[in-house]
């Protein structure tokens, strides 16, 4: 047995280990770029080696090398094993109701899990911010099997009423996603960096069933701009493993050039998640 002690781990690790574990059981993901595309690259490296990584702009089984910058980067085609047309991505293989998993972040959600990524409220006489908008979240949280969610745990994010509803997740509650005609189950999970919040069944209302080791209710509480509901058994995760922080940290440490630290979190369309979503910056 391995002696080697317990290695510090970020919030933000706690959020992106969890986030590829969620990926455990998947067969194909829909991944947006920044943090779902970190927790997808890391669920390929450790917990499901054959996992299908599904990209925006028609790379199908993407093996990047690196977290990669942007839907349209290079490596993401030069590693697949099929491209195809944005056209066919979405009509035949996303609408065909052929993709298991979507995988998206957010800059504001909603205790419905509702999702946007368009504008944010700056106040009385400001300019509205504007952020990157829909690109293909929409359509991949109405026809992908189910949907993940991850982003950073804050009242500036998870909010009691989104500033614009850019995606669908179970809007007003059940029944919602029947009346519109979506296919697919829609949000069952959200990852934070505090923990796992998944919809009630008879409400869809977000509850927290899970915390990351060390993080009480109290403070997910706290850090949620609706008076957050918790289940009656809260679980709490494991830590992550040597080999899942060894890995995520050689994946980030390998980005590509001219990425800068932030480089992964810039994204095209609204299927990654955003930075940083406070009032002073308009994109992410």
């Amino acid at each position: 047995m391995s002696t080697r002690e317990a290695p510090e781990v970020t919030p933000d690790e706690l959020m992106e280990v969890n986030a590829a574990r969620a990926l455990a059981d998947a067969r194909t993901c829909f991944v947006g770029i920044g943090l779902p595309s970190t927790a997808a690259n890391l669920a390929r490296r450790t917990v499901n080696p054959e996992l299908v990584l599904i990209y925006e702009s028609g790379a199908i089984g993407a093996k990047p090398s690196r977290l990669p910058l942007s839907i349209g980067d290079g490596e993401l085609a030069d590693t697949a094993d099929a491209v195809v047309s944005v056209p066919e991505m979405f009509n035949y293989w996303l609408q065909g109701g052929r993709i298991d998993v979507g995988f998206l972040g957010a800059a504001q959600l909603d205790r419905h899990a509702n999702v946007n990524t368009t504008v944010i409220d700056r106040g009385p006489d400001r300019p509205e911010g504007r952020l990157p908008g829909a690109g293909g979240a929409p359509e991949i949280a109405a026809s992908c099997g189910r949907v993940l969610l991850v982003l950073r745990h804050a009242r500036r994010n998870l909010v009691p009423a989104l500033d614009f509803v850019t995606t669908l997740g179970h809007g007003t509650g059940p029944g919602h996603r029947a009346a519109f005609g979506l296919p697919g189950r829609g949000p069952v999970a959200v990852i934070t960096d505090l923990g796992v919040l998944r919809p009630e069944p008879e409400t869809a209302e977000l509850v927290l069933t899970e915390l990351h080791p060390g993080v009480t209710a109290d403070r997910a509480r706290e850090a949620t701009g609706w008076p957050l509901r918790v289940a009656d058994e809260v679980t709490v995760t494991a830590p992550p493993s040597a080999r899942e922080l060894d890995t995520l940290r050689e994946l980030k440490a390998a980005r590509g050039p001219g990425s800068g630290p932030a480089g992964p979190e810039r994204h095209a369309g609204n299927t990654g998640s955003p930075r940083n979503t406070s009032s002073t910056r308009s994109a992410p």
